[in-house]
C-alpha cells in the first residue's frame, strides 16, 4: 500500500499586475498557513519519500513554508508539467513515482487536486464531501492507494484524512486577510 499525500498551494497574491500567473508569490496568510500546514502533518506523522511539485514561484514557496513547519524532508522535484495540470497529467506522474517510494508528497493547483482525490477516492468515502465542496489553498489531503504508484487508477484510493487551514485556525479561513 502506498500513500499520496496532497498539498495544494497557499495564497497567493494579486499585488503586482506585472507578474504572470506562474510567478505570483504567497501573500503573508499563504505564508503563516503552509507552515502550519507542515506543523500538522508532522504531529500527525506523516513522513515522505519523495516529493514532487509543480514549479510555480507560488508551489515553491508553499513548500519552504512547509518544511520550516514541518521539519527535514527529501528536496523536492519540480515538474513543469504541474503548473495547472489535469488529474489525468497528475496520474500519469504519480504512476512515474519511484516504485520504491512509499510515501509521496505531491504539491500542485486546482482543479487538479480536487479533480484528483475524487478520481482516486470511492464514492462512499466519507470525506469525499468535503473535497468536492472546494479544495482550499494550503489544503492536505492523504490517500491510501491500493497497490503500486504504476497502477493508480479510478477508485484504487481510500481518502484517510483532508485538512484545511482553518480547521487549525480559524483565523487562516475565507475573510480573514
Amino acid at each position: 500500500m502506498k500513500t499520496l499525500t496532497l498539498l495544494r498551494h497557499a495564497k497567493s497574491g494579486w499585488d503586482d499586475p506585472a507578474l504572470s500567473d506562474y510567478e505570483r508569490p504567497l501573500n503573508a496568510k499563504g505564508a503563516r498557513a503552509a507552515t502550519a500546514m507542515g506543523a500538522h502533518a508532522r504531529q500527525a506523522g506523516l513522513t515522505f519519500d519523495t516529493v514532487v511539485a509543480s514549479s510555480a514561484k507560488r508551489v515553491v514557496e508553499t513548500l519552504d513554508h512547509f518544511r520550516r513547519g514541518f521539519g527535514a524532508m527529501p528536496e523536492a522535484r519540480h515538474d513543469r508539467t504541474l503548473y495547472l495540470a489535469s488529474a489525468g497529467t497528475m496520474l500519469d506522474v504519480i504512476r512515474a513515482l519511484p516504485a520504491d517510494a512509499e510515501r509521496a508528497l505531491l504539491v500542485g493547483h486546482n482543479p487538479g487536486l480536487e479533480d484528483l482525490v475524487l478520481l482516486l477516492s470511492a464514492d462512499s468515502n466519507p470525506l469525499r464531501g468535503a473535497v468536492e465542496e472546494k479544495f482550499p489553498t494550503a489544503s492536505v489531503a492523504v490517500l491510501e492507494l491500493d497497490g503500486d504508484w504504476a497502477g493508480a487508477c479510478d477508485g484504487c484510493g481510500h481518502l484517510t484524512s483532508f485538512v484545511r487551514p482553518r480547521d487549525l485556525d480559524p483565523s487562516l479561513g475565507p475573510n480573514h486577510d
